[in-house]
């Protein structure tokens, strides 16, 4: 009998045609956006002094704007060069980035730059908790993880990150409507990514009671 699809070793599919990368070059490449778009915001009035160009976009929130989508432009390009393969979420993100970047510099609205966090995270969210409620965990395809986990596990952390995600959206839609933009580039960079990074760290133990590696050690 053929092994269900969202019940197959991610590994599996992951392995297929394509090529391993670097851990640490996997995080500048998704870092490296977000850290430009702070530098950018930050220092906005500087970088048009030295690059006049710049300055047609308008103020630092769009000229960091531009540069983000320039940024996470080159990051999806060098992905694809290491690994000949585009991972579903960074892909979506950065076309979410870029349609609505465009939106923001061509309408000089920095509206649609802010709510590109809510949408991309509520989708994210809404698609996890929506294959579930049809029974299938869809995590190990979207994340495209290393993790073997038995279907139980794959249930319960795509139901943490399904809420994880819509929550992620609350919070931005409360700092952007609540605070000023350089707070909200600021918690964009230096809020959302520790929380992020502690929330996957606190996933450990869930995944190692699942692990199908785990299990197959004991035996």
């Amino acid at each position: 009998m053929n092994q269900p699809l969202f019940e197959r070793d991610p590994s599996e599919t992951r392995s297929r045609g394509k090529e391993s990368i670097n851990p640490v070059l996997k995080l500048a490449l998704e870092l490296g956006p977000l850290l430009v778009f702070f530098f950018a915001n930050s220092r906005g009035e500087w970088l048009a002094g030295k690059f006049p160009l710049l300055a047609d976009f308008g103020g630092p929130i769009f000229i960091a704007t531009g540069l983000f989508m320039a940024a996470t432009a080159i990051a999806l390009a060098a992905s694809w060069l290491l690994t000949r393969t585009l991972p579903v979420m960074p892909l979506v993100s950065g076309i979410v980035v870029l349609v609505f970047g465009a939106l923001t510099l061509y309408l000089q609205d920095e509206l649609f730059i802010k709510m590109k966090p809510t949408i991309v995270n509520t989708l994210f969210g809404v698609t996890l908790l929506g294959g579930l409620a049809f029974g299938k965990s869809l995590l190990g395809y979207v994340l495209e993880s290393a993790f073997r986990l038995d279907a139980e596990g794959w249930r319960k952390l795509t139901l943490r990150w399904g809420v994880f995600f819509l929550l992620l959206a609350v919070v931005n839609e409360i700092v952007w409507r609540l605070f000023s933009t350089d707070f909200w580039v600021a918690f964009k960079v230096w809020g959302i990514m520790p929380i992020t990074i502690l929330f996957t760290m606190s996933q450990m133990p869930l995944i190692m009671r699942h692990s199908l590696d785990e299990v197959s050690g004991k035996k």
